[in-house]
């Protein structure tokens, strides 16, 4: 009897143990970290990440990096060449390119990741509800987001600035109200799939309330599809500050964007023979860019059930 007693003391002392373990989370849910591992196995996401990590950890600390104030004329110095004193060269009012690009991601990636959020927390916003709740509501917003979307989107945005005006508020509300159509079809989609499954009519059978349901219960199994659209708004939106920077209709030539940098390329003789004042700045452009589409895609893969191994 005492040995019985004591091999139970001692099976139950392990079980234990592993309740104490599970409680506190030392034992890793494989199937949670499934998708984990499959991003950090693809090499392009890899490498997104860290080109995204470097660029916007340098724009945050951009004051610790960069020696010159990137607004600081400099007639005296205008036009030099890269060199140990100003690492990509100056511009045509001698301003630091270098401390320029630095500085100058702070707004860019503020406009395309806020206008990226914002959009989604529009789209996601509706989506959710109309998908599931349905009825007039769902078929009215459902035809002003084909309404917003049946027009080329950098068009739309172009009217829009010359209507409001330019600005860094006033570009964040445009990209916001013209690219919130897309994110609230997919967030749509995936709730009208989600409203047939049991545990759904179980919650209904329950009495729960229609917003619970939605926000509470279903949109956190939607989510992934939503964090891979916002990575690739962000990059779209970055693109369209740049566009409209260059064209002299985005942010104010005074604050320092990518956009307002390669800018200066619309001149012919500085696009032709002072190729530092725009070169580093397109460089930049294109790689968080890529970066960020690399992301998007290995989130897309790894969050993809069918592509799960």
């Amino acid at each position: 009897m005492k040995d019985t007693e004591k091999k139970k003391t001692r099976l139950e002392k392990k079980f234990d143990k592993i309740l104490i373990r599970e409680d506190t989370g030392l034992i890793k849910n494989k199937k949670g970290s499934r998708a984990f591992r499959k991003l950090m196995s693809n090499r392009l996401a890899v490498a997104g990440i860290i080109i995204v990590s470097v660029i916007l950890l340098a724009s945050i600390f951009a004051p610790l990096i960069c020696r010159y104030d990137p607004l600081k004329l400099d007639l005296r110095n205008k036009l030099q060449k890269p060199s140990m004193e100003h690492l990509i060269g100056t511009d045509q009012l001698g301003r630091d390119i270098f401390a320029r690009i630095v500085y100058g991601g702070r707004v860019s990636i503020l406009v395309g990741l806020g206008s990226a959020l914002a959009s989604a927390v529009v789209g996601v916003a509706i989506g959710a509800y109309t998908g599931y709740k349905g009825g007039l509501l769902d078929k009215i917003m459902l035809r002003l987001s084909e309404l917003v979307m049946a027009f080329p989107q950098i068009i739309l945005v172009l009217l829009l600035v010359t209507i409001m005006g330019q600005g860094l508020r006033n570009l964040i509300i445009i990209f916001t109200l013209t690219g919130w159509g897309g994110i609230y079809r997919m967030t749509r989609a995936q709730m009208l799939s989600l409203r047939e499954e049991e545990y759904v009519q179980a919650l209904r059978a329950f009495g729960l309330n229609n917003f619970s349901i939605a926000y509470k219960h279903m949109l956190p199994n939607a989510v992934g599809p939503i964090v891979v659209n916002i990575t690739l708004s962000t990059a779209m939106f970055i693109l369209y500050e740049a566009a409209l920077s260059f064209l002299g209709l985005g942010v104010p030539l005074n604050i320092a964007t990518w956009g307002n940098i390669v800018n200066i390329a619309q001149d012919l003789r500085y696009l032709q023979f002072f190729w530092w004042l725009w070169v580093p700045g397109a460089i930049v452009i294109s790689l968080f860019v890529l970066g960020i589409n690399f992301i998007g895609d290995g989130l897309r893969d790894s969050a993809d059930p069918m592509q799960q191994g």
